[in-house]
């Protein structure tokens, strides 16, 4: 089959295959043809090493596809049910799992970085964060996937399984936003259109957006924000809307030391700041001992949303069928896996793009 190949960590590009296979689906696993998959930043993570990867790999994280093959344990499918992908299946008895915290269950996410799931020209090779979409079938554990119906288009359900999911949670799941607050979100991309969703879905009276690309404004009045400016601009709004108080909750979805930095010094005493974006292992942001005593803050990381996929995967496309959710907004370009180069590089390039799907 076809796959995007990262041949190691470092890589600007990933080389297109066709030698490409899936190893034998174990009794607890499902193979799952790839129907659609999004195009994330964190694959880009992924290639440059900020977040953790294994090389030769198949990147790719955020994707929903069609069961063709179910092992012998597994009673949960059958073939040909559709499925959205998880990058943490939930094992269901860690002391995570058990405590309400399924998004952090490590146990099959600690089994993806030791075992490989496919074969490049007769040698192995992982799936990103134990996916791969960025193939044209993967196996992964049945816990891995959750199902949904076949009249949800693949294109939509691709979104949920990341970027929506991460974003829409952070707000719902981990600051547990409240009607009638004031929000700021400091990144507009995938992710950060998906924290202003959320905000706006929670009743949030406002929404300030902050990128440094113009272009990006618009489209984050479009999906819900109130005011959109761009970094320089944020001092100003920062005293002319909150009298100099700061707002409510500030959501970093950059995770850069600086903007870590400025969530937590527009937020408000006693107010609440979520880091989002994935940051690398040495960006070191400081606090003085004193102000995190003394502004009585919350400082929440945001996993994955904080989401229990069974539960928020279903909630998120039932609000994308009320018109609720604005998935179908989000898909910026449809391309082909040959096209996923070009992808990558507007990304990185910080092109004015929410979502990229592939669909195969």
């Amino acid at each position: 089959m076809k796959a995007a190949v990262l041949n190691q960590i470092g890589d600007t590009e990933l080389e297109l295959r066709d030698d490409v296979t899936t190893t034998d689906v174990g009794p607890a696993e499902i193979r799952i043809r790839v129907r659609a998959t999004g195009v994330c930043h964190s694959d880009i993570s992924a290639m440059d090493g900020t977040l953790p990867a294994l090389a030769p790999g198949i990147l790719g994280h955020e994707g929903a596809g069609e069961v063709v093959e179910i092992g012998g344990a597994v009673d949960q499918f059958a073939v040909g049910d559709h499925a959205v992908l998880t990058f943490v299946p939930p094992c269901g008895t860690c002391v995570n799992c058990v405590g309400g915290r399924p998004h952090l269950c490590a146990i099959h996410s600690i089994a993806a970085f030791m075992n490989p799931r496919f074969v490049v020209g007769g040698n192995p090779a992982f799936g990103y964060a134990g996916t791969g979409t960025f193939a044209e079938e993967l196996v992964v554990p049945a816990a891995g996937a959750v199902q949904i119906g076949a009249d949800i288009p693949f294109e939509i359900a691709a979104l949920v399984a990341c970027g929506v999911m991460t974003g829409v949670g952070a707000v719902l799941n981990t600051a547990k936003v409240t009607p009638g607050s004031t929000v700021l979100v400091l990144g507009c991309g995938g992710v950060g259109i998906s924290v202003i969703q959320g905000a706006r879905l929670s009743g949030a009276a406002q929404i300030v957006a902050v990128d440094p690309v113009v272009d990006k404004h618009e489209i984050a009045r479009h999906f819900g924000a109130t005011h959109a400016v761009t970094p320089e601009q944020v001092a100003g709004l920062h005293q002319s809307l909150t009298g100099s108080q700061g707002w409510d909750y500030a959501f970093d979805v950059v995770g850069a030391p600086p903007t870590i930095r400025s969530a937590w010094d527009n937020a408000r005493r006693g107010g609440t700041v979520v880091v989002v974006g994935a940051g690398r292992a040495d960006a070191m942001v400081r606090f003085s001992a004193q102000e995190l005593f003394l502004h009585d803050k919350r400082l929440l990381g945001s996993f994955y949303g904080g989401a229990d996929v069974r539960r928020d995967y279903p909630m998120l496309l039932r609000l994308w069928q009320a018109g609720k959710l604005d998935l179908d907004g989000m898909i910026t370009k449809r391309i082909k896996l040959d096209e996923i180069n070009d992808a990558l590089r507007a990304l990185r390039d910080g092109a004015n793009v929410i979502r990229q799907i592939v669909t195969y």
